[in-house]
């Protein structure tokens, strides 16, 4: 049984911004970070993330440069611009919103 949760249409985008406030990663970085942040519970289709981050960076919410990955292969690093830290900033604030009116609907008696 596939106990993954399918991430809901537009989280992607703030949890790849989560994971890049603490410096600069490749697209597999990201999707590990978030799959180990949530223990185990998030895992993050290579495609839906590739498709994010290039949106993002055509937003400008990060930037990005080629470099060499642990395993010495090649890679894009993404990094948060100062744009992406304020969207950051506000969809934290929204996806707390969001989620506390949820729990506030699924905890009523």
């Amino acid at each position: 049984m596939n106990t993954d949760l399918d991430l809901l249409r537009g989280t992607l985008d703030v949890l790849v911004l989560k994971s890049l406030i603490f410096g600069a990663r490749h697209g597999y970085d990201v999707a590990a970070w978030i799959f180990e942040t949530s223990r185990e519970t998030l895992r993050v289709d290579e495609g839906a993330l590739y498709t994010s981050l290039h949106r993002m960076e055509n937003r400008g919410w990060l930037e990005s440069e080629w470099g060499m990955s642990d395993n010495n292969r090649r890679a894009k690093f993404y990094q948060l611009t100062a744009k992406g830290r304020a969207q950051l900033k506000r969809s934290t604030a929204d996806w707390t919103r969001y989620a506390e009116a949820v729990f506030l609907v699924l905890r009523a008696a």
